[in-house]
């Protein structure tokens, strides 16, 4: 290496430096800089975080479906995976949907979106003969698709219908969010933003369209946002009866 390329090394090592001190200081009175770390690439994801998605129903909008839209955008599922014909025995992927609950006694009806509850006791994750269905230790469920070797299993044993099988060849497929014939998926959390400081997809979109439905983050830390509206408003899991801790909560039920 050259002195000219050693120097220029120093040099932007010494920027970085000053940046990353700059980022405790305040802009402004009462504001401040907050530095954030990825996650490195080749280091394993730790319990020290429990990523967590908190839904307002209250606040999510009968027809609205931004967050699935960004889902499939995101992650390249639902657009033309399936038939449109009803009657096909092939179900279209769903890695994120809205559905409708109605209270029997008294009428009321509510919309929100229902996706892989990223439980802490996966069923799915008990039943898979290969280990293909696994839950990382920050609490996000997922398949690998290269020992998945589409039993259907998992599909069975969740209770939320969150899971898809894919039944068709795949074409244009993204490059963070692999898929494979044979296999099945449903909702990562986004995880391949989760791991770069970001934030999933469908939450994003729900707050670019104001709704602020949707909140996102780490539910071991008490001053997360998430953790503070659980904390101030409560929130609860969908069949609870089933002691499952689920990493999805949900307000307004």
């Amino acid at each position: 290496m050259s002195n000219k390329t050693y120097n220029a090394d120093l040099s932007r090592r010494h920027f970085f430096s000053k940046a990353a001190a700059a980022a405790g200081m305040a802009v402004a009175p009462g504001v401040f800089l907050r530095q954030v770390h990825a996650r490195p690439a080749e280091q394993a994801a730790t319990s020290e975080h429990r990523w967590g998605i908190l839904i307002d129903t209250n606040k999510c909008a009968k027809g609205c479906d931004s967050c699935v839209t960004a889902c499939m955008d995101e992650n390249g599922w639902g657009r033309a995976d399936a038939s449109e014909d009803k009657s096909s025995p092939h179900q279209k992927a769903q890695w994120i949907r809205k559905v409708t609950v109605k209270d029997k006694q008294t009428g009321h009806v509510q919309s929100l979106p229902l996706m892989c509850q990223h439980c802490e006791n996966p069923p799915c994750v008990d039943v898979c003969p290969t280990g293909a269905s696994m839950k990382r230790a920050d609490g996000i469920v997922l398949v690998d698709k290269h020992i998945c070797i589409g039993c259907r299993y998992c599909m069975m044993a969740c209770p939320y219908k969150a899971r898809s099988f894919v039944h068709e060849d795949l074409e244009d497929q993204k490059v963070v969010a692999p898929r494979g014939k044979g296999t099945v998926e449903s909702c990562t959390m986004c995880v391949h933003r989760v791991d770069k400081d970001g934030t999933p997809a469908c939450v994003e979109a729900c707050n670019a369209d104001n709704h602020n439905a949707m909140y996102f983050g780490d539910l071991k830390d008490p001053n997360s946002e998430i953790s503070r509206q659980l904390t101030e408003y409560g929130g609860e899991e969908l069949r609870a009866d089933l002691g499952l801790n689920t990493g999805v909560r949900y307000q307004g039920l």
